[in-house]
Order: structure tokens, then sequence, then C-alpha cells
């Protein structure tokens, strides 16, 4: 008999009076202020202005809240939400006998913050006169990070959770069944922060070998490949998935591969021979 690893802690970081700080909360703060240090040492050493990184942050921030709570909505949840549009940006569930309730933004796919993310870029680059794939390439050397943070927050909260298992290294989330679970989220998680390091390994070793557009595509087919064949192991997200040949990740993951695989194969030059030089 196996001893799994039970999983059930406390959601709550530490509370003062009415207040409690959620690791959810939590990790989504870590990865961003981590991707906001990446960014900004990237920024300072091509000399680009400060107000530009200020105005950054703010588009790409806003467009994958909003990007990740629209795709939640309309990919996994249209049949609800079309009947109560209204919840779609307020972080409230109107109740049906009359007033609301408090519930956050309970529901946010992967799949539309990068989409969202993709289309602040763009407004951003259009008001600055910046080249996409020169902003797209420095957001993605932080991106991985920030996944992973978010897939710990998941794992705190036991969401996302993988199919039954009898490996060794099986999570039984307390919060759900008795069952043991691929731990799907720290799968992902681990994938991520590795994912990091390859792309810090160009960066840092082989930066004369990529130009334009390669760290945005490398990322983006490394996380969405990845991302297709771990839904594998984890269960679907709604139940009108189970009847499909892939599921709504798998599916929602394909364009991203096909993209982020073009981008990657034309901004790496082979044609030049190895060597180490400084970073860019």
């Amino acid at each position: 008999m196996f001893a799994f690893i039970h999983w059930n802690p406390n959601p709550v970081v530490f509370s003062i009076g009415d207040f409690g700080l959620r690791w959810y909360s939590l990790c989504w703060v870590i990865g961003l202020l981590s991707a906001t240090w990446i960014v900004g040492k990237v920024f300072r050493k091509r000399q680009w202005s400060d107000e530009a990184f200020n105005s950054l942050f703010v588009y790409s921030f806003l467009g994958i809240l909003l990007g990740a709570r629209l795709g939640h909505c309309f990919f996994y949840d249209w049949a609800y939400f079309s009947q109560h549009p209204a919840e779609i940006l307020l972080p409230v569930r109107f109740l049906p006998t009359g007033g609301w309730k408090f519930v956050g933004y309970a529901g946010l796919a992967s799949h539309g913050g990068t989409l969202g993310l993709i289309l602040a870029l763009v407004a951003f680059c259009r008001k600055y006169k910046m080249h996409f794939l020169d902003v797209g390439d420095v957001i993605a050397l932080a991106t991985p990070v920030t996944a992973g943070c978010i897939r710990i927050a998941n794992l705190m909260n036991s969401e996302i959770i993988g199919k039954p298992t009898e490996l060794p290294w099986a999570f039984v989330f307390e919060r759900v069944d008795m069952l043991p679970r691929h731990p799907a989220q720290l799968y992902e998680a681990l994938a991520y922060f590795c994912f990091g390091l390859v792309l810090l390994y160009f960066y840092t070793k082989q930066p004369q070998r990529t130009t334009r557009g390669f760290y945005f595509g490398l990322c983006i087919a490394l996380i969405f490949t990845f991302r297709f064949f771990i839904e594998i192991v984890k269960e679907n997200q709604e139940v009108f998935e189970d009847g499909m040949i892939l599921n709504m990740g798998q599916w929602l993951s394909i364009p991203f591969i096909l993209g982020g695989t073009y981008f990657a194969y034309h901004g790496y030059r082979r044609d030049i021979p190895l060597g180490k030089t400084n970073i860019n």
C-alpha cells in the first residue's frame, strides 16, 4: 500500500481581522513581481524608457486578467454566462433569491490569458511605436516563471486536478475526494520553471544565433506543447469535454503550438557558429 501525499493545506496564509491573505493570491503576486523584475532588467539593458516599462505592466496585467476571464466564460462555461453576462466582469455571483455574493474571479483560462496578453502587447506597441516581436521576446523571458507560480497557486487551491493513479507520488486532494491523483498542477509548474531555464540558456549562451521573435515563439511552443500532452492525465474542466476526441485545452493549444513553432524556427540562425557572448 503506497503512502500517498494527502493534500489539504489551509488556503489562507495568515489573517488580520477580516482580512486573510490566500496562498492563491500570494503565488500570483510572486509570479507577477518576478516577471516585473525580469522585464525591467531587460528594459534597462536595452535602454528603453521607464515610462514604456510602467505602461507595459498595466497593459500586460489588464490583458492577462481580461483575456483569462473572458476565455473561461466563452470557452468553458458559456451556457451559464450567456444567461448571466454581468458576472463575466463582476467578481460576484447573483443569487436566485436576490442579492449577491462575492466569489472573486472563480474561473480564469490560460489560453484566454495568453491571447489577451498578445492583444494588449499589440496595443502597447502601436502606442509606443515598438516592434511587437521585440516586446514579445522580452515578455517571453518572464512568462514561464509566472506560469509556474500560477500552477502552484492552483495546487494550493486543490484545483485543475489530475486523473486517478497508483503512482507513489500521487496526491490525495482531500477537498475533492479521497482518490490518489496525478498532481498535474505540480507537473506543469516544474515544466514551466524548466522552460524558463531553457530560455535563459539561449539568452545568455547563444544570443548571436537568435533573432527577433525567437524567444516569443519558443516560449509559446514549449508551454502549449506541454499543455497539450499534460491534458492526458488531467480531469476535464467541464462535463461537455467528456465526449470530445481532444478536450478544450488541447484544441486551444494547437494554434499556439503552430504559431510558436513558426516564430522559433525562423528566429534561430543556424549559419552562425556557437560561441559565448555577453547578454544583449
